[in-house]
């Protein structure tokens, strides 16, 4: 009787020690995440409150601004001058007001100064390749806290965080599809807009999404993101202000040059 006494104390001591460290770990883990939040969210709260002469001294490079980049209709006029381009009788039917809406622009988006630009980023928002990196990196490590916060994002999803030490104000991640699947890619522009509608940004940015390590063809891509964004300007016409299409490669650049005058048209 007092050996099973003795081994029942035993066993219970045990247990409260187990469980007295399981809640300490807790705990700490509870205040550490604390900690996390009310960081990146100082710091986030700074840099969207900074003056903008201050924010410079921030940026690695120099910045491009809105008014720096040729609308459609203003490129389109300039390469119709420069080589004598017709114009297609489906783009002479296309709204002069959305082709002053939407840029084409091959850089570097993290260069970029406005509003929100949008980062082609993995289901768990962790930095990765690509633009991921880049974007990561421009950003500083803050970006990266806050997206620990945020519990991944579904493909076809996406989320919004600040920018940082980038000249974007927000960065909105958004997770593209592995290989071909139009409908997904087709979320990933939709809601990208919407975010950037529900936070009263007008201008925004977005890179191929999917046409890298994802294996997306280049020209379907192309045709989804520019069909989607044509759709929201005219559901949305006072919503937005600029989107423009930040192009990487050649290749990128002249898909989108035979694309564009069947949406946007010339002026």
């Amino acid at each position: 009787m007092l050996k099973t006494t003795a081994y029942t104390r035993s066993l219970y001591s045990t247990l409260i020690r187990s469980v007295v460290r399981y809640l300490t770990s807790r705990k700490i883990m509870a205040s550490s995440n604390l900690e996390t939040k009310l960081s990146f969210q100082d710091e986030k709260q700074k840099f969207l409150n900074m003056p903008i002469e201050e924010k410079r001294s921030f940026y690695k490079s120099n910045v491009n601004t809105v008014d720096g980049i040729a609308t459609w209709a203003e490129y389109w006029t300039k390469k119709r001058n420069n080589t004598d381009v017709k114009a297609s009788k489906e783009g002479q039917k296309a709204d002069e007001e959305l082709a002053g809406k939407v840029s084409i622009w091959q850089g570097d988006i993290t260069t970029l100064d406005i509003d929100a630009i949008v980062n082609a980023a993995n289901s768990r928002l962790i930095p990765g390749g690509g633009v991921d990196g880049a974007i990561h990196r421009s950003a500083g490590p803050y970006l990266k806290m806050e997206c620990a916060t945020l519990g991944g994002c579904p493909v076809g999803k996406a989320k919004i965080t600040g920018g940082y030490m980038l000249p974007a104000k927000y960065v909105i991640q958004t997770v593209g599809p592995q290989g071909e699947k139009p409908d997904k890619l087709r979320e990933c522009y939709e809601n990208s807009l919407l975010l950037a509608k529900e936070n009263n940004l007008r201008t925004i940015a977005f890179p191929c999404i999917s046409t890298g390590i994802y294996d997306y063809p280049q020209r379907p891509a192309a045709e989804v993101a520019i069909s989607t964004v044509k759709k929201f300007l005219l559901d949305n016409k006072n919503s937005m202000d600029r989107v423009i299409f930040c192009l990487f490669l050649d290749s990128d650049k002249e898909i989108y040059e035979d694309l564009l005058p069947k949406y946007f048209g010339p002026n």
